[in-house]
C-alpha cells in the first residue's frame, strides 16, 4: 500500500477550524497518517517502483541462470566422483591464473564442482572465477565470473546489483535503502486507512471511477502489506546506514553472528610447514582431501565451500553453505599441518536475532524455500507496481479541474491531542535516527510543508487586505 494514496470526497480531511468532535485519542490521527501516505506516494514511490520492478527481474533470475548456464552447472551422472584434489588441479591446469579462493564440491550426482580463483585479470576484485568441473571425469565445462556467497553467476549478478544499487556502486545504494526505509512506512499508513475507513466505502464490486480505483488500491494492498513490512525490515538489515545502526545494536545485545576461529593451533613453525603445499591449488599440509574428510567427519554434509588457509598461521575452513529450508550453515576449521578440527561452529548455536536475520534475508532474496519463494517474491513486486499504477491514478482522479492532484488539507496535526502527539514525535525522532534515509526526508517533507503553508498565508492575508 505504498503508492500516491488519496481520498474522495467523503473521506477527506477537515482543517482543524472544522474538525468534527472526535470519537477517541486516536481518531484524529487519521488525517495525520492520511497527509503522511499521500507524500510518501508522490515522492517515495517511484524509487519504491524500480524497487519493485529490479526486484521482480532478480526473484526470476534465479530459475534462469539455470538455464542459461545448464551447461556449466550440471553434468551426466556417472559411477565415481574423483578426489577433490584431483578436481582442483584440472581446474588449475585449464585456469592457471589467480589464487585458489575457495571450493564448493559439487552437492549432487548431476552438479558440477566449483573452484573460485580470485586476483584474476579482467575479474572485478569483489567476484570471483568459477571454473567448473565434471566431477566424475576432470573435465572443465567453463569459467564464469561469480559473486557473493549464493554463488551467483553473471545474469544473477547484473539483475543483483541492478535492485541493489543500480550499477551505481556504494551512492546507488541509497536508492534502495531509501525504499526500504519508507516501504513500512506507507504499507502500514495504508492499513490504518483502510480499516478507518467506514465499511461500505471498502467495496470495489459495483464502483466505477475513482471509487474503484480506490477499492482495487486499497484490497490489493491490504493483503499484501504483511509482505511489504517483511521486505522492508529484512531490507534494512543489510543497507548501508539502517544496517550499520541494526548490527551495532545486535552486537550491543550479544546477538551478533558468530564465526569460527580460522586459526591454526599448530604454532607458527608447523603453519608454514602446512603454506609450503602445492599454494596455488589451495592444496596447504596434509591436502584438500583429508581436510574434505575430517569436516565430513564432523558432519558437515553438503553443500560445503572449502577455504584455504589465509596466511601461514591460519586453518582451513569448511563450511556448509545450503540456504534452503533447512539451513545448513555449520562451519569448522582445520588445522593444515595435523588435519585435525580446531574449532566447530554450528548453527543451532548461533543466537536467535543472528538466526532471524540469516533467515529473513535468506527469505528475502528467494532462496530459503526455493521456487514457492520467488513465485511469492514476484507476486508481491507485481502487487507493488499495481499499487503504485492505481496510487498515481488516485491522484490524477483527485483533481477537480486546474487542480490536478491537489495534496491533503493542512492542520491535521493541530486534530490530535498533545498526549498522543508528543510521545508519538518523540517515537518517530527515535525511528528517525536510527533509520536516517526515513528520518531525513521526513523532516524536509515537514520543513517544505511548513514554509509552503507560511507561503500560502501571507498571499492570503495580502489578498484580504
Amino acid at each position: 500500500m505504498s503508492t500516491a494514496p488519496s481520498t474522495s470526497t467523503d473521506e477527506a480531511p477537515q482543517t482543524a477550524a472544522a474538525a468534527p468532535k472526535s470519537r477517541g485519542p486516536w481518531a484524529p490521527l487519521r488525517p495525520l497518517v492520511l497527509r503522511l501516505h499521500f507524500y510518501a506516494g508522490v515522492f517515495v514511490a517511484p524509487f519504491l517502483l524500480v524497487a519493485a520492478v529490479t526486484g521482480f527481474l532478480y526473484a526470476g533470475a534465479f530459475q534462469a541462470e539455470k538455464l542459461v548456464y545448464s551447461h556449466e552447472m550440471t553434468v551426466p551422472v556417472g559411477d565415481t566422483k574423483l578426489p577433490i584434489s584431483e578436481q582442483v588441479d584440472a581446474a588449475r591446469k585449464a585456469h592457471p591464473e589467480g589464487t585458489v579462493s575457495a571450493v564448493r564440491p559439487s552437492p549432487k550426482d548431476d552438479a558440477t564442482t566449483r573452484v573460485m580463483l580470485s586476483g584474476v585479470e579482467g575479474v572485478d576484485a569483489t567476484h570471483t572465477l568459477a571454473v567448473f568441473v565434471d566431477p566424475y571425469t576432470g573435465k572443465v565445462r567453463g569459467a564464469l565470473e561469480q559473486y557473493g556467497s549464493t554463488g551467483a553467476l553473471p545474469l544473477r549478478t547484473w539483475i543483483d546489483e541492478f535492485h541493489r544499487d543500480l550499477h551505481l556502486g556504494e551512492n546507488g545504494r541509497l536508492y534502495s535503502e531509501l525504499a526500504a526505509s519508507w516501504l513500512w512506512v506507507t504499507a502500514g499508513g495504508g492499513l490504518v486507512l483502510w480499516f478507518s475507513r467506514r465499511r461500505a466505502l471498502r467495496k470495489v464490486r459495483g464502483t466505477t471511477g475513482r471509487r474503484r480505483t480506490l477499492g482495487l488500491h486499497g484490497t490489493v494492498g491490504v493483503w499484501a502489506a504483511a509482505g511489504f513490512i517483511f521486505l522492508s525490515a529484512t531490507g534494512l538489515t543489510w543497507s548501508t546506514y539502517a544496517g550499520a545502526n541494526i548490527d551495532v545494536l545486535r552486537t550491543s545485545l550479544g546477538q551478533a553472528t558468530p564465526s569460527v576461529s580460522a586459526a591454526a593451533s599448530g604454532g607458527e613453525h608447523a603453519g608454514h610447514d602446512a603454506a609450503s603445499g602445492a599454494g596455488g591449488n589451495g592444496e596447504h599440509g596434509v591436502g584438500l582431501d583429508k581436510i574434505l574428510a575430517a569436516a565430513r567427519a564432523e558432519g558437515l554434509g553438503d553443500p560445503v565451500e572449502m577455504v584455504p588457509p589465509a596466511d601461514a598461521s591460519s586453518a582451513y575452513v569448511v563450511k556448509q553453505v545450503q540456504r534452503s529450508w533447512p539451513e545448513k550453515q555449520d562451519a569448522v576449521a582445520i588445522d593444515p599441518a595435523t588435519g585435525e578440527v580446531t574449532d566447530v561452529l554450528r548453527f543451532d548455536d548461533h543466537p536467535l536475532l543472528a538466526k532471524l536475520t540469516r533467515w529473513g534475508i535468506d527469505l528475502h532474496t528467494g532462496v530459503l524455500f526455493g521456487l514457492v519463494n520467488q513465485l511469492a517474491l514476484m507476486l508481491l513486486a507485481g502487487s507493488l507496481i499495481l499499487l503504485i499504477v492505481w496510487g498515481y491514478r488516485l491522484w490524477w482522479q483527485r483533481g477537480r479541474g486546474s487542480a490536478f492532484g491537489r495534496p491533503i488539507p493542512r492542520g491535521a496535526w493541530a486534530q490530535v491531542p498533545p498526549y498522543v502527539l508528543v510521545p508519538l514525535m518523540a517515537a518517530v525522532a527515535v525511528v528517525g535516527y536510527f533509520v536516517p534515509l526515513l528520518g531525513i526526508p521526513l523532516a524536509g517533507f515537514l520543513v517544505v510543508d511548513v514554509v509552503l503553508g507560511e507561503i500560502a498565508h501571507r498571499r492570503g492575508r495580502r489578498a484580504a487586505v
